[in-house]
């Protein structure tokens, strides 16, 4: 009956650009399916985007359906300039974002850049922005910060590129904690920095068993993120590896082969006994379901959307990258900041940008009725570190 069940859902999913299915959950197994290859940054969102995602855009953004789908190409183009702006700019480079209000990527270079070399960035199709700090001397000064340990009052820093600093937040109400004052005090004598302050400390999206959910693992339900060639990656806190996974009917699908957290939130999951993979994210019915085609890095003030198996799919737009999140159970490094909700439960679930793989929710703070921000790991560091394959349509 499952493998019925799952079957139709694979082959309907295939047959259509954006997935037939509606609310039901794909878990991502592995089967004898032939491999694809990921198609390169330049193909990335070759096919017209759906008329559910499109109207999903409206929604988030107020934007009219020419508008959705001109944000949407343009995002794509800032996609694919990105890498080629960051090496015409060389040792000058600062930082790169997507300006939704300009419709294009704004680069950021030092002073120190030629007036060629600004020229050159322009002819390729991006905005310039002349800055004092290259990315450099940011990350730098971030990887400083990275060997301090953080007092519970910081709610983790990363490198915004528009700012030209490191921002470092702070949990409302807790910036006068002699804690908090020490480790700023600290991170500004690691660079240049900036404080902002959060609403609340960000917290891990794992939550306890309950029925119908993506996959379980002993009493912690969590999300599938997406499929790879022979299993699926989701969240490191959701499993240790070994830990034995049972998909949303109680069936057995696998182990955790891989597992870090924290310091890093990402593992991977094999698959078997039936069950197979599926390069397809779950609209839930708010969306078609949406196929994966790839997993190129969409930049800072992109549009992203998140699929998660409590609060199902949610949009909002990339806010930094490569940020130091500072939870309960310690620091996680290399991680995206969004604007899109999450709650417990949807910690593992996929993170994707157009037709593209992003990542998998690792936590955040705040919830899907009153608002927040959630963090994802990048899919490509957890293909990379594992020796994966994303499986794409």
């Amino acid at each position: 009956m499952r493998r019925t069940r799952f079957k139709h859902v694979c082959l309907a999913a295939l047959l259509t650009l954006a997935g037939l299915g509606g609310a039901g959950t794909v878990p991502a197994v592995a089967s004898g399916g032939g491999a694809t290859a990921s198609p390169s940054p330049s193909d990335a969102g070759a096919a017209p985007a759906s008329a559910a995602l499109l109207d999903a855009m409206r929604q988030e953004f107020g934007l009219t359906e020419e508008q959705a789908v001109a944000r949407l190409e343009a995002e794509r183009a800032a996609t694919a300039l990105e890498p080629r702006a960051r090496r015409t700019a060389g040792a000058a480079y600062a930082g790169s974002w997507f300006d939704a209000a300009d419709g294009r990527l704004t680069v950021a270079v030092t002073s120190e850049s030629s007036q060629a070399t600004r020229a050159a960035i322009r002819a390729e199709g991006a905005g310039v922005r002349v800055v004092e700090h290259s990315s450099r001397v940011l990350d730098a000064a971030k990887s400083r910060i990275d060997r301090l340990s953080a007092p519970s009052g910081v709610g983790g820093w990363h490198v915004d590129a528009a700012a030209n600093t490191v921002v470092v937040t702070v949990v409302r109400g807790e910036d006068s904690d002699n804690d908090v004052q020490r480790f700023l005090g600290q991170a500004r004598a690691a660079g240049p920095v900036s404080v902002e302050t959060v609403a609340a400390t960000p917290r891990t999206f794992a939550a306890g068993t309950v029925g119908g959910d993506p996959y379980y693992t002993g009493n912690v339900r969590c999300s599938i993120g997406f499929s790879v060639h022979g299993g699926f990656v989701t969240a490191g806190h959701c499993g240790q590896a070994g830990a034995g996974v049972r998909g949303w009917d109680g069936s057995y699908i696998g182990n955790f082969q891989g597992s870090s957290f924290p310091d890093n939130d990402y593992a991977w999951v094999n698959v078997g006994s039936g069950w197979w993979t599926v390069p397809v994210v779950l609209g839930w019915g708010t969306v078609s379901d949406q196929l994966v085609r790839g997993s190129a890095e969409a930049p800072v003030g992109a549009s992203v959307c998140r699929s998660g198996s409590t609060t199902h799919w949610h949009c909002g737009t990339v806010l930094a990258k490569n940020e130091t999140v500072n939870y309960s159970q310690g620091a996680v490094h290399q991680m995206t900041k969004t604007s899109v909700c999450a709650e417990g439960g949807d910690s593992g679930g996929s993170f994707i940008s157009g037709d593209q793989a992003q990542g998998v929710t690792s936590g955040g703070w705040g919830n899907c009725t009153g608002g927040g921000e959630t963090w994802f790991q990048p899919v490509n560091e957890i293909l990379n570190r594992y020796g994966l394959t994303l499986h794409t349509y």
